[in-house]
């Protein structure tokens, strides 16, 4: 719905108004006096963060060159990962020296930053072909639809089918997705335009999108219990053991969003999701009592490799697939498909190897279901790699010639430098393009 909005209303103020939102959820959480507006608080935070996220990528694929977005989507997922990384050690450090609120309140200072760059810096741009009323119909069934569905791959794995409100959760849930395609291809001004999907370079790449999100988000989770449980790391030690990935998305990241910008992303998405699924059959082998240097660093250094390669090409691909004026929604539909992805992922994954509710504190058992975890994983992530090279083309990210230029699309150029020139400081029209 936010990538929907931007499109609509504007990014940059989709954007700012997320950024605000954020901020003033973050200031309710430190300011919390009971469990229940924590919650809320937090509750609050997420739709703030689903406004800024698709809107931050949907500003780049509109001001930037096609020669350049590549880059910049490079600097994008490697400066957000490198966020990701310090998030929680800083996070840790606060809670031990100053307080839990400490870790919101935080977010104040540093959103204030974040408002003043964008309307100083940011020119504002939007789909001009985006009228009428707003899709509150769509808006809520795909809420429904997504919370229902959720729920139930929470609750079943672990429940069973017995428990009946995880199973009329799910039955709702997709009932509700459902009565949203029928929506959205009946309404005139649907929030999510479904010939999007007509791309088959934005379907194909979506898909090997949700099997290596499913992959990093099943790692991510199993990885950190079974260093702290079976291999007797601490909380810290545990979380600081996936540092090596986060240094080679910073460092590799932008490189790997320039090098698919030249070659296209076929290659990128077809090797990088197969070296991902290397590292993941590396973390397999990890036994008690391994060492960190001989077992768990070169596993992580191929897993981070291979996401490193991946990330900013299956970002920059999804962008690329769809008219400009639908980056908003694109963006949204990619970001929306990598969480569901390991939220997935987290649900499903531990049942299948045998892990669950007790299990994740014995370290005999959780020694077992690891691998096996881990080898479904792997297959999953290299299902990613063969979709990239038998449907995604190697061209889509070459930058068009300028004879190429449509009409539509230097005016809206030309319209986006005159919003630049006005809302920001001077700038040279070669920058703008």
């Amino acid at each position: 719905m936010a990538g929907s909005l931007g499109d609509r209303l504007g990014r940059r103020r989709v954007f700012v108004i997320g950024v605000v939102w954020l901020c003033a959820a973050s200031l309710l959480s430190a300011l919390a006096w009971s469990l229940p507006v924590l919650i809320l608080a937090r509750a609050l935070q997420g739709a703030g963060a689903a406004l800024l996220t698709p809107g931050s990528l949907a500003i780049i694929q509109a001001t930037f060159r096609p020669s350049d977005r590549s880059r910049a989507i490079g600097a994008w997922a490697a400066l957000g990962g490198a966020a990701s990384a310090i998030g929680p050690l800083l996070g840790g450090y606060l809670i031990d020296a100053v307080s839990w609120r400490a870790i919101f309140a935080m977010n104040f200072p540093l959103g204030a930053v974040v408002v003043w760059a964008a309307v100083r810096h940011v020119g504002e741009t939007s789909d001009p072909g985006a009228t009428g009323h707003l899709d509150l119909a769509g808006a809520v069934l795909v809420a429904i639809g997504l919370a229902g569905t959720t729920y139930a791959l929470i609750e079943l794995p672990g429940r069973g089918l017995g428990f009946a409100p995880a199973v009329v959760s799910g039955l709702v849930g997709v009932a509700a997705l459902v009565g949203f395609l029928i929506v959205e291809r009946r309404v005139a001004n649907p929030m999510l335009p479904l010939r999007i999907f007509a791309s088959r370079q934005f379907t194909a790449v979506n898909l090997v999108c949700f099997a290596v999100y499913a992959g990093l988000g099943g790692v991510f989770f199993l990885l950190i219990i079974y260093l702290q449980v079976s291999l007797g790391y601490t909380a810290l030690q545990a979380g600081s053991a996936a540092l090596p990935v986060t240094v080679l998305m910073l460092v590799l990241s932008t490189h790997a969003g320039a090098l698919a910008s030249r070659i296209g992303p076929r290659i990128p998405l077809t090797v990088g999701p197969l070296v991902i699924a290397l590292g993941v059959l590396l973390m397999a082998g990890i036994d008690p009592g391994d060492a960190y240097v001989s077992a768990v660093l070169p596993a992580l250094c191929v897993f981070g490799l291979g996401l490193a390669i991946t990330v900013a090409p299956i970002t920059a691909t999804a962008l690329a697939s769809v008219d400009e004026r639908h980056a908003g929604v694109a963006s949204g539909i990619n970001n929306a498909v990598s969480r569901w992805a390991a939220m997935i992922a987290v649900a499903v994954l531990p049942p299948l190897a045998g892990l669950s509710g007790e299990a994740f504190q014995n370290g005999a058992v959780l020694a077992k279901g690891f691998p096996f975890a881990m080898f479904i994983v792997s297959g999953i992530v290299a299902v990613g790699g063969a979709i990239a090279w038998s449907m995604i083309r190697g061209d889509v990210l070459e930058e068009r010639r300028p004879a190429e230029e449509t009409v539509e699309r230097r005016r809206e150029r030309e319209r986006l430098l005159c919003n630049c020139a006005v809302d920001s400081a001077p700038i040279r029209p070669r920058d703008a393009a």
